[in-house]
């Protein structure tokens, strides 16, 4: 775990305690700017909020709001056991045929994963229909979960027919799984997708570590250049570290 950093006494020096700005406004947008100009580097713990207080004389309430308003900005995230820690700001993901480990390395982020679920089961009617394949016959059921930067952003689960069977859970532990399809010569051409919003259920906010807060959905299912779908898969993601962006065209 790492050590606490102790933010620079000169940060908060020239704070108006007098001033039309709300105290805790000013201590967000100064811990902001630390987190931005590199002084606290991503992965680094604050120093807890009463021993902040205690040393800006400032309430710890004031502190609680300062510390949440950069944690709604995606430059902070607090961590169950572990307190809160600077990351490197929310992923902002375009809808395109991608997988989010490709994302998370393309923005320097380091992707990890931890297999929560590797087996083959009987697809049900709705796999079925889905994945156009006959009902009750083996599919790969994948689950897994995400980290950036060793926070963890995103519950994946997958469905894959017949043919994916073969993937490994080392694969899967170690790459995206578009590599992984890419590596069997797959060419995935076109999804269907769709985004939403929801409440996490307890087991994905322990994962999560967000208990009982709002979690992006996103369902999807792939087609390979054949028109054969090769995939359904059904994610949920951190808000405060994640979102989706669109480019909408008039035509």
């Amino acid at each position: 775990m790492p050590d606490e950093s102790t933010l620079p006494a000169d940060l908060f020096s020239d704070m108006d305690r007098a001033g039309p700005i709300p105290l805790y406004h000013q201590v967000a947008t100064r811990i902001e700017s630390a987190i931005l100009n590199g002084s606290l580097p991503a992965g680094a713990r604050l120093e807890n909020e009463i021993a902040l207080s205690q040393r800006l004389g400032l309430s710890r309430p004031t502190i609680r709001r300062a510390i949440q308003d950069v944690v709604d900005k995606g430059l902070l995230v607090r961590r169950r056991g572990v307190g809160t820690q600077v990351v490197h700001g929310q992923l902002s993901r375009k809808v395109e045929l991608t997988s989010l480990y490709e994302d998370l390395a393309r923005s320097n982020k380091q992707p990890s994963t931890k297999l929560l679920t590797h087996q083959v089961v009987g697809a049900d009617e709705r796999m079925a229909e889905i994945l156009d394949v006959p009902l009750e016959s083996p599919v790969l059921h994948v689950r897994r979960l995400r980290y950036a930067d060793g926070v963890p952003i995103g519950v994946l689960e997958n469905f894959l027919p017949e043919t994916f069977t073969t993937i490994t859970a080392a694969e899967l532990e170690t790459s995206g799984l578009y590599q992984v399809l890419r590596a069997r010569n797959v060419t995935i051409r076109v999804a269907h997708q769709k985004i939403g919003a929801r409440t996490a259920t307890a087991e994905e906010g322990r994962l999560l570590e967000i208990g009982h807060g709002a979690v992006l959905t996103m369902d999807r299912t792939a087609f390979d250049n054949s028109g054969r779908a090769v995939e359904f898969g059904h994610h949920c993601y951190r808000p405060d570290l994640y979102s989706f962006e669109v480019t909408l065209v008039d035509k």
